[in-house]
C-alpha cells in the first residue's frame, strides 16, 4: 500500500493547493457572495434569492475542507522541520500580518479583538505538539501527561477565540498523536472534525498523501492567506457596484 501511495499519491504541494482553493471559495462566499444575497435585486425576488443563498451555502460547504488539510500539513511540517522554534516564529509573524486583513474582510472592522485569525490556531497547535514531543523525548510515554499541554492549548484558543478555537487545537493534537498510522490518523481526524460537516471529506485526499514535498512554494502559501483576504475586502467594498451591474443589468 505504501509503495502505491508513493507512486500514485498526492504530494504536499497538491494538498496545499486543494486547501488554498477551497479556502478561497469559502472566503469568497463569506464576503462577496454574502453581500450579493443582500442586494435589493436579490432580496426582492424569492427565486433569485434562493439561488444565490444556495450558491453561498455551497461555497461555505466546500470551504470546510481547507482547515483539516492545513492541520494535517502543520503536523507534517512539524515532523520534518529542522527548527520548530523558527517554524513557530513564522506562524506568529503571519498571524500578526493576517490579523487586520482577517478583521476587515470577515468581521467588517479594522480592529476586532473578539476573534483571532486561523494562524493563531495553528501556532497554538504547533506549541502543543512541541510540548508533547518534549514530554515523550524525556522518557515519559504516558498519554495522560500529554493531556496537560492539549488542555492548555485548547483553553488558550478558547480564551482568545481563535478561528476554529479549541476544536481546531484538539484536531491538531489528534492528528499528531495518531501520526504513526495514516488510516487511524484519518479516521481520528474525521471524527474530531465531524461537528462541522462536510469537513471529514478532506481526509480522503489526505489519506493519499505520498509523503513527498512536491513543488516548493512555501512563502506563497504563507502569504496567500492575508493577501487573498485583502483582495476580497477590496472587491466586496469597492467592486460590488460593478458586480451588481454585471449580474443584474438588463
Amino acid at each position: 500500500m505504501k509503495d502505491r501511495l508513493n507512486r500514485f499519491g498526492i504530494s504536499g504541494s497538491t494538498l496545499k493547493l486543494i486547501a488554498v482553493i477551497t479556502m478561497l471559495i469559502d472566503h469568497t462566499g463569506a464576503t462577496v457572495l454574502r453581500s450579493i444575497t443582500r442586494l435589493p435585486e436579490v432580496t426582492g425576488n424569492a427565486a433569485l434569492r434562493n439561488t444565490w443563498v444556495h450558491i453561498y451555502n455551497l461555497s461555505r460547504d466546500i470551504g470546510r475542507l481547507a482547515f483539516p488539510i492545513f492541520c494535517f500539513l502543520l503536523v507534517e511540517g512539524f515532523l520534518h522541520t529542522r527548527s520548530p522554534r523558527k517554524y513557530a516564529g513564522r506562524l506568529f509573524l503571519f498571524a500578526l500580518i493576517s490579523e487586520i486583513p482577517f478583521d476587515i474582510a470577515l468581521k467588517g472592522s479594522w480592529f476586532y479583538p473578539d476573534k483571532q485569525n486561523v494562524y493563531f490556531t495553528l501556532l497554538i497547535g504547533l506549541l502543543v505538539m512541541m510540548a508533547i514531543r518534549w514530554l515523550t523525548d524525556n522518557g515519559t510515554r504516558r498519554l495522560l501527561l500529554c493531556v496537560l499541554p492539549i488542555a492548555a492549548g485548547m483553553l488558550l484558543a478558547a480564551w482568545i477565540d481563535t478561528d476554529y478555537s479549541y476544536k481546531g487545537v484538539f484536531l491538531i493534537a489528534v492528528l499528531y498523536l495518531m501520526r504513526n498510522s495514516r488510516l487511524y490518523q484519518c479516521i481520528g481526524g474525521a471524527a474530531a472534525i465531524s461537528w462541522e460537516l462536510p469537513a471529514p471529506i478532506a481526509f480522503i485526499p489526505i489519506y493519499f498523501y505520498n509523503g513527498k514535498r512536491g513543488i516548493s512554494l512555501k512563502y506563497f502559501f504563507y502569504w496567500f492567506y492575508p493577501v487573498h483576504l485583502m483582495l476580497l475586502y477590496v472587491v466586496n467594498t469597492w467592486g460590488m457596484p460593478i458586480l451588481e451591474r454585471l449580474l443584474f443589468s438588463a
